[in-house]
């Protein structure tokens, strides 16, 4: 689904050094999706694939520009750990980056050209949002392995006294279908504000 040369964002929106960093990330705007469940589950199948349509319909109407990485921001509503917590009561936003010339009134057009030829295609959205200073580093290896580099970034957190501020966020580098763990790339990314 990902084409490489969207990664030759100049803003250093897809890239993360492969340990913890601080980085700034202003406002950013693109097509998003919401919903609740396992990651790869039903649900979430259908919204990607939603999203993907109108993206894919909307790159054709503005010219053509490559598809850029699936990106998700993740919580609980859950006072437990988010790790512990049962991936089905997982909530996710799900997005793409557009290019800032794609004009929402485009985005509109088409979403409604692929109403009815995919499921979810209604609940696509334009939307924008700003982290502002956050942790980040990119995580390589399977999904299942990303509580190690998480960890890595709360010890970084600790030592330079910031705490979350916002959602978790993943930038999947690597297609999200990829199944070879040297292969899997993933940009973790976590908001945060000064300890006190």
């Amino acid at each position: 689904m990902t084409n490489p040369s969207a990664l030759a964002d100049r803003s250093g929106w897809y890239t993360a050094a492969d340990v913890p960093e601080r980085a700034f990330h202003g406002t950013v705007r693109g097509l998003g999706v919401s919903g609740q469940g396992e990651p790869g589950g039903a649900r979430y199948a259908e919204r990607v694939q939603a999203l993907y349509a109108v993206a894919g319909t909307l790159a054709g109407m503005a010219g053509g520009f490559p598809l850029p990485p699936l990106e998700g921001r993740w919580w609980v509503q859950d006072t437990r750990p988010p790790l512990t917590v049962p991936r089905e009561e997982w909530y996710w936003h799900l997005f793409l980056k557009l290019p800032a010339e794609v004009d929402d009134a485009l985005a509109d057009r088409a979403r409604e050209a692929e109403r009815g030829a995919a499921m979810g295609v209604e609940h696509v959205q334009v939307v924008s949002f700003t982290e502002g200073d956050c942790v980040q580093m990119t995580h390589h290896g399977p999904y299942a392995d990303e509580a190690r580099s998480l960890a890595l970034m709360e010890s970084f957190m600790a030592e330079h006294a910031l705490v979350p501020f916002g959602l978790h966020h993943e930038i999947y580098i690597s297609d999200v279908r990829e199944t070879d763990p040297a292969a899997m790339h993933t940009i973790l990314r976590q908001p945060v504000r000064p300890a006190s």
